[in-house]
């Protein structure tokens, strides 16, 4: 079997199968590829068995990742939560996965990572030689009963009453991809960030993100008396918006705004013909997060990166050593700081 090599962000073809394909997902769209490439200078490539000149049926999408800190590998994708890879044929999977192994050990790449939803990647041929690199549970909202049952189907202590009890306090959202907005988002989100001993990603990637995205991209920020408390971005692809990052004010946590923010975007995409709500990765060792998002989807799905070759250390496992001393020394930086490291830092890895 032959393999080709293509450029997803200039072959229109690859736009197009991102948009029919059934496993496609916002991390495969162009904008988010490009968003990538501009903000941590990532180039994106693609594997198919399509040839040149006919239609594109199938591909597997991964960024090269090049760091002399962190060293050369294929990631697919990047500081996205999952990347389905988009064949209809198991058999072609299997031969791109062994076709890109040999490349691997051939370029001397320092790993190969793929984040399939498949939870059943890790158990057929395709995941041989592969490790598991990271836990997670994906949690998502299906969209299609009524919105009265979608609510009602939500825990009635940490999401219901918190809602309400938002409501009742008057808070007020605004909604939109401004500068403002932007601003205002980025401020909570270095702060939660802060609290988590975690630098925050670049600002320029929330720019980019918005100047390739477009209306896809949507902030909403909860006030109360004119003071920001919280606030959401999510992304849509087709019917189904994505849940990306959150931010709060820890002061004003009694007033419910994450959850009255989430579910308002919820209620939105509903009205707007979404089927599904993504509430996005959540790491097996993050009780907090994962309690939370339990409260919303209490089955979520597993969700596993897998690596090759299964020698390969994480670098940057939530409780893994490394990660435990960085945080540490994190916790030490005031804000400016912090988002100056995140802006240093975060190319090195994706």
């Amino acid at each position: 079997m032959r393999f080709y090599q293509i450029d997803p962000t200039k072959d229109p073809r690859w736009a197009e199968l991102a948009e029919r394909h059934a496993g496609s997902s916002v991390f495969h769209s162009v904008p988010w590829l490009k968003a990538l490439q501009r903000t941590y200078g990532y180039e994106p490539v693609a594997f198919t068995t399509s040839p040149p000149t006919g239609e594109l049926h199938n591909g597997l999408v991964f960024c090269h990742v090049k760091s002399w800190l962190t060293g050369h590998r294929l990631v697919s994708l990047p500081f996205s939560d999952h990347c389905e890879p988009l064949f209809d044929s198991v058999e072609d999977v299997s031969f791109l996965i062994r076709y890109l192994q040999a490349a691997a050990e051939r370029e001397h790449w320092k790993y190969l990572e793929v984040r399939p939803v498949d939870v059943n990647f890790g158990k057929t041929d395709n995941g041989v030689g592969f490790a598991s690199a990271a836990n997670h549970y994906l949690h998502v909202v299906d969209l299609r009963p009524s919105l009265e049952e979608v609510f009602g189907n939500l825990d009635r202590d940490s999401v219901q009453r918190r809602v309400q009890r938002a409501q009742q306090a008057g808070l007020v959202e605004k909604c939109g991809r401004s500068e403002a907005h932007l601003k205002e988002f980025y401020s909570l989100l270095v702060v939660t960030r802060g609290r988590h001993n975690v630098p925050p990603p670049p600002y320029a990637w929330f720019q980019n993100l918005i100047h390739y995205l477009g209306d896809a991209l949507e902030i909403r920020v909860a006030y109360q008396n004119q003071t920001p408390i919280g606030a959401v971005l999510t992304l849509r692809l087709k019917d189904i918006v994505y849940y990306k990052y959150g931010c709060s004010d820890v002061k004003f946590k009694n007033l419910g705004s994450m959850p009255w923010l989430l579910w308002n975007a919820l209620a939105s995409a509903k009205s707007n013909g979404g089927l599904e709500f993504d509430l996005g990765r959540t790491e097996e060792s993050n009780a907090g997060l994962l309690a939370f998002k339990n409260h919303w989807v209490p089955r979520p799905k597993r969700l596993v990166y897998w690596r090759y070759p299964e020698t390969s250390v994480p670098l940057d496992a939530a409780d893994g050593w490394k990660m435990r001393i960085a945080k540490r020394a994190f916790s030490y930086l005031p804000s400016p700081l912090l988002s100056i490291t995140g802006r240093l830092l975060y190319r090195h890895i994706g």
